[in-house]
């Protein structure tokens, strides 16, 4: 199998996979700002797994969780966005950048429990919550598991089950494994790795321990049904998951189901973003994404009624 084709099918294998090296397009229009420095790095224990995490600037927090395979640099185009007017406080997931893969398997549920700990254990009492891909399936079930640590929730480019996937990519994710990993030597996957794992000797042990989670028919439904804070689901208009798995997850938030009405008063609390010209693995990168999400996350957004125009 070439190099390429291997990179195309961990790409579209990935149930909860970005590439960080291909976050390229888009990030020109925020060039211009830079990202609050770090002000507190280090790493809390959980549950036998030591959690790096990096603080940036100041206002309400905001937990920040990247894609599988990814670490907290893959939001670098976008993180000025985030720390304009608020304290990001990012995460290595379980085996992924600077935290150890540890001796058990990657669960979400298990890592949402954790972070539920850690923002505790990091002097917070709630926080908002952003997470893409498979950080969006973490943030899920932390929400689901720990309500009253999460004010408001955005999900980006994450599935409740995996039939949310195209099928044909389900053969794919089944075959993520750790034989894959002197082939992906080359990779922006591997390369990003490298650059901040503390035990680089660990990929094949991870991508084994992703295989075993994506081999897995996932249903988080239950999970979704406790959500009691406001949330907003984006995707890309391209991405791997399918639109009609869209749609039903935000039914399954109680958005979609009727017209908002004249004054809004049928209106749901939650929300639902598709974005234009995005595949899987850009919606992370993409200054669009990160600013809705900010708009939501501060709680705006409305656009002014045409009977209040119409009244002044």
């Amino acid at each position: 199998m070439s190099k390429t084709r291997l990179i195309s099918i961990i790409a579209a294998a990935a149930a909860f996979l970005a590439a960080p090296d291909m976050a390229g397009a888009g990030a020109a229009s925020i060039e211009d700002k830079a990202a609050a420095p770090i002000v507190r790095k280090g790493s809390v224990p959980v549950n036998c797994i030591d959690y790096y995490y990096e603080i940036r600037g100041e206002g309400e927090p905001l937990l920040l969780l990247h894609g599988g395979l990814g670490q907290i640099e893959m939001f670098t185009p976008v993180m000025p966005v985030f720390t304009d007017h608020r304290q990001v406080i990012a995460v290595g997931l379980q085996g992924h950048g600077r935290t150890p893969l540890g001796n058990r398997p990657i669960e979400l549920p298990d890592i949402g429990a954790d972070l539920a700990v850690l923002v505790k254990q990091l002097g917070y009492d709630k926080v908002d919550v952003f997470g893409y891909s498979f950080g969006g399936g973490v943030a899920l079930n932390m929400a689901a598991n720990a309500p009253d640590r999460v004010r408001r929730l955005v999900i980006l480019s994450a599935p409740y089950a995996q039939n949310g996937f195209f099928p044909e990519m389900l053969p794919q994710q089944a075959a993520v494994g750790a034989g894959m990993a002197e082939m992906m030597k080359d990779t922006p996957m591997f390369l990003s790795y490298k650059a901040v794992a503390p035990d680089v000797s660990e990929f094949p042990k991870l991508l084994d321990a992703m295989g075993a989670l994506m081999r897995k028919p996932i249903d988080y439904s239950d999970a979704v049904a406790k959500l009691t804070m406001p949330v907003m689901l984006m995707y890309g208009d391209a991405d791997m998951i399918r639109p009609e798995h869209m749609i039903d997850f935000y039914h399954k938030l109680g958005g979609g189901l009727r017209d908002a009405g004249w004054m809004r008063e049928n209106m749901s609390k939650n929300r639902l973003a598709i974005l234009p010209d995005l595949t899987h693995y850009e919606t992370f990168a993409s200054p669009l994404m990160a600013t809705m999400a900010m708009t939501f996350l501060d709680g705006g957004g409305k656009a002014p009624n045409w009977a209040e125009q119409v009244g002044k």
